[in-house]
């Protein structure tokens, strides 16, 4: 099921707690709409006429169908649509705040409301900054709004500042007084590990411009440049490009690039579980380590033959390259029937591994690995494996496999300044030919 239905029954008042004598008549509705819609005509009338106090609590029930995961166990890998009874509490300003319509707010300020009322523990800065609405949030910072108030989460409204839209709401926040490294009270997350987390370099460099700690940790350890080199980018380009931007960003502010968190994975281990060549090429470039161990005992290469199958669009085999031409070792010869059931959709990565050992036996066991419908698919590059059984690898790659040991972890900057042909110098650097000779 791709998508939730709708809310089966939703009820809206005003909290009894806070009911006024006037408004056991009044159209709550009507107030309500005039608020979500920033009909701000409507609001001053309702207000002039039934909410002179305009620190009321709307309560905002549903009953819905909401799609919640079961243990395994029970349910497999599916889940259950459940009926779950919800109950909101908001605040005129905070809905005005939320939607934007500044006006609004501003009327609402004017008759006094709180801006630090969060009876449903968010406050309207905090949902001002979380849709990006400057204006709102400028508003409420000079109604003196606290700008480092702890929503019920634990979460300043600088940690809301999670999307490009955010960022004049960030600049403001910073001017009245946020303090740029106050952690989040569950994850210890400051707005830099947000910022990485979202991948929002202007965040970043504001948030750098105003001293936040480059390696500053959260609680499971993790620097903003481990969160970063976590994230799976959704393309094998753009998003790719953008996190390169701003790890060099972070590491031109002295982030450490062997930072490791509680599992002891480094941010190559990171950028490699997610088949992000570009930032393992940039991270083993500033002295990554390139045979890191974490406490599962993998190493980088390691991480990405583990994603290779889930990762294909990301053409996890550039990581594997940048890896080997970098010094990564080798998978022992046992373990390559093990590789080849986890990468076998993936034969630039087979062949690479094939071609850095001088000479491997080919064992006729390994085609009970490969699925069927992989092998059809890929039959040129398999059959010409197969070939290789029993038989002596040729000059030309016993001479790469010579050079290549020479020159150890400088391949990637040594082969390049060979006086030798570009086809060649590809050839010393691993690069596939969908065949092995």
């Amino acid at each position: 099921m791709a998508e939730l239905p709708g809310p089966v029954t939703e009820k809206l008042q005003i909290s009894p707690k806070l009911e006024h004598p006037l408004t056991a008549h009044a159209p709550a509705n009507r107030y309500y709409a005039a608020l979500v819609t920033g009909d701000f005509q409507s609001l001053k009338v309702l207000t002039d006429r039934y909410y002179e106090d305009v620190n009321l609590v709307f309560e905002i029930s549903q009953d819905e169908l909401e799609w919640r995961a079961r243990s395994r166990a029970s349910y497999g890998l599916s889940g259950l649509w459940s009926l779950e009874y919800k109950r909101e509490l908001s605040t005129p300003l905070c809905i005005a705040a939320g939607r934007g319509h500044a006006a609004c707010v501003r009327h609402l300020l004017r008759r006094q409301a709180d801006p630090d009322l969060a009876p449903g523990g968010r406050a309207a800065l905090h949902e001002a900054c979380r849709g990006g609405h400057a204006a709102c949030a400028e508003l409420l910072l000079e109604h003196h709004a606290d700008p480092q108030l702890r929503s019920g989460e634990g979460l300043a409204p600088l940690h809301l500042c999670a999307a490009r839209s955010t960022l004049g709401c960030a600049k403001l926040l910073l001017k009245h007084g946020a303090a740029v490294d106050l952690p989040a009270e569950d994850t210890g997350d400051t707005a830099l590990h947000v910022a990485a987390r979202h991948g929002l370099y202007e965040h970043a460099q504001l948030y750098l411009a105003h001293g936040a700690s480059v390696d500053e940790r959260n609680t499971r350890e993790e620097t903003p440049l481990s969160v970063l080199c976590g994230q799976a980018p959704q393309d094998q380009d753009e998003d790719q490009d953008g996190c390169l931007q701003l790890c060099r960003l972070l590491v031109r502010h002295g982030a450490d690039v062997e930072a490791r968190d509680e599992a002891r994975r480094s941010p190559l281990h990171k950028a490699c579980s997610h088949a992000n060549h570009r930032l393992a090429r940039y991270l083993l470039r500033r002295g990554a380590d390139v045979n890191a161990i974490d406490y599962n005992g993998l190493s980088p290469l390691g991480c990405v033959l583990q994603a290779a199958a889930y990762k294909r669009e990301l053409r996890p085999y550039l990581c594997v390259q940048v890896l080997l031409n970098h010094g990564s070792q080798k998978i022992w010869p046992s373990a390559f029937m093990k590789v080849l059931k986890s990468c076998a959709a993936v034969p630039e990565i087979i062949e690479m591994l094939f071609n850095s050992y001088s000479q491997i036996a080919v064992s006729e066991t390994w085609a009970e690995a490969i699925p069927e419908e992989v092998f059809q698919q890929h039959l040129t590059f398999y059959e010409s494996l197969f070939r290789l059984s029993g038989t002596a690898r040729c000059l030309q790659h016993l001479c790469r496999f010579a050079i290549r040991k020479k020159f150890g972890s400088k391949c990637h900057c040594l082969i390049p300044l060979l006086p030798v042909p570009k086809p060649l110098r590809d050839y010393l650097l691993l690069e596939p030919e969908g065949a092995v000779f």
